[in-house]
């Protein structure tokens, strides 16, 4: 549904009714194109990068990398180089894209570099492969002209590390799974102090003018997480997957969950089965919950899609979880999701 703020902004706007029939229309067989869809609500601003693209009849893939920079180069808990790092202090970032052509490219675990979505599409267009991580992402970044950015946090993240330290009583030290030491905890947190999930993800998904689809997913990855640990936000299945033939979906939440699943692989497929995108995301997550119920009831999931016709939606496990919709210039807006639990 729309949430309240949208609705009385399109309302100022005259939009309120036009918003509701055309919703209508998007979610039961209507559709549009061009339209861009992210998660969370960075997603409008993202969105708008997007939408500039799109609007001049430009090609989705290049909608997908512009909009989630916005996101990459903000401040924020979850996405970009001042996000929160792993337990260890540093700031990994992982990323994928996809095209129209089933091409597609990843990176994962890479240091200090400021715009790893565009690595990931570099990745696509530049080599045989799919994914590189870590040293040899940073390295194939910086042959490609990528900059390297000083190894720090940002205020707020060296702020809430510090602060997650304390709780913890964690002691980063070199090998320390090689030192002795029994288990391998402290582990990430599900939620932050202030009851925010602790894995948001900037995905985002749009069909173009032409009718071509493409998606991106851009991340830091759980904050404090083990050191290498990749959620499913690189993995092409997991956290991100564009059929042209069909939809293309992608995911936020536990990572884990969802790679469990092939989360976007799975929507996709019951989009190809003749499920609309909101319909098919719910059956995604009623297979988590059936996998694991307490698993699930603990964690958040949240999956949004768009089908070949322009047609939009999304599910999650618990409530909270939102995403932006935008298909025209002063048409941008929230949408709660529908939830499980």
């Amino acid at each position: 549904m729309l949430n309240r703020k949208s609705f009385l902004q399109l309302s100022s706007l005259g939009l309120g009714s036009l918003y509701f029939s055309k919703l209508n229309a998007a979610t039961r067989g209507g559709g549009f194109k061009p339209i861009v869809i992210s998660t969370w609500a960075e997603g409008i601003n993202a969105n708008k990068a997007a939408w500039e693209i799109l609007k001049n009849k430009g090609r989705a893939l290049d909608a997908v990398e512009a909009g989630v920079m916005v996101t990459e180069a903000s401040q924020n808990c979850c996405v970009g180089l001042g996000a929160n790092p792993d337990r260890d202090g540093i700031v990994t970032l992982d990323a994928s894209i996809m095209d129209e052509n089933g091409n597609c490219g990843s990176v994962g675990a890479i240091e200090r570099i400021k715009h790893p979505i565009s690595v990931a599409r570099r990745v696509m267009e530049k080599t045989p492969h799919v994914m590189l991580v870590g040293q040899g992402a940073q390295q194939f970044a910086v042959a490609e002209g990528f900059p390297l950015e000083p190894q720090k946090l940002s205020d707020d993240a060296e702020r809430t590390y510090k602060e997650w330290l304390k709780k913890a009583e964690y002691k980063p030290v070199i090998n320390i799974e090689n030192s002795g030491q029994k288990g391998h905890g402290p582990f990430a947190p599900t939620r932050f102090d202030n009851g925010d999930w602790n894995h948001d993800t900037i995905g985002m998904i749009a069909l173009d003018a032409t009718g071509n689809l493409s998606g991106s997913c851009t991340t830091s990855g759980m904050g404090f997480k083990m050191r290498g640990r990749l959620g499913d936000s690189p993995i092409i299945g997991a956290g991100l997957f564009v059929d042209n033939e069909v939809g293309a979906a992608t995911a936020t939440g536990m990572g884990e969950e969802v790679i469990r699943i092939c989360g976007t692989h799975l929507v996709v497929e019951l989009m190809r089965q003749g499920y609309k995108p909101e319909d098919a995301c719910k059956k995604a997550v009623e297979r988590i919950v059936k996998k694991n119920y307490e698993r699930a009831k603990a964690n958040q999931v949240g999956f949004i899609a768009i089908n070949k016709k322009g047609e939009f939606g999304g599910f999650c496990l618990q409530s909270g979880f939102n995403f932006a919709v935008c298909y025209g210039d002063n048409t941008n807006f929230m949408v709660d999701a529908k939830h499980y639990f």
